[in-house]
């Protein structure tokens, strides 16, 4: 990532404005480029299986589960993109709040705030779903 976040910078280096913090500059187009790889590897777990998996769909009882996570990859879809990144950061990827809080450049507090209301709405919809 941090290679990807070089090149970036140097394609972009014209759109930096002076007087702004470099390192925030970069710090910001780092978690950018982290947030769509995040997105990509969501889209491709989501679209392809390996062929393991593949050919134990209907084997086990498995759709159930299938079916639990798809219920909730589409409630978690629903929440505010600020509630759902803390969400995944810290129950998903299992970030510590500081973490989660430096990797999106908020306090702690208020990565918490969003991690609860987040995790609240998230189990009302389910709570729905069921």
């Amino acid at each position: 990532m941090c290679q990807a976040t070089l090149e970036r910078a140097l394609r972009s280096q014209s759109k930096w404005q002076e007087g702004t913090r470099l390192d925030s500059w970069i710090y910001r187009m780092m978690r950018n480029i982290w947030i769509d790889e995040v997105r990509a590897r969501t889209r491709r777990g989501q679209t392809f299986m390996t062929e393991e998996l593949g050919s134990a769909v209907g084997a086990d009882g498995g759709q159930e589960a299938g079916a639990m996570l798809g219920d909730v990859d589409r409630a978690l879809a629903t929440l505010p993109d600020e509630q759902r990144e803390a969400v995944v950061l810290v129950m998903v990827e299992g970030y510590s709040y500081r973490e989660a809080a430096a990797i999106v450049g908020c306090p702690v507090g208020t990565l918490n705030s969003r991690l609860v209301r987040g995790r609240d709405a998230l189990l009302a919809r389910m709570g729905e779903a069921a």
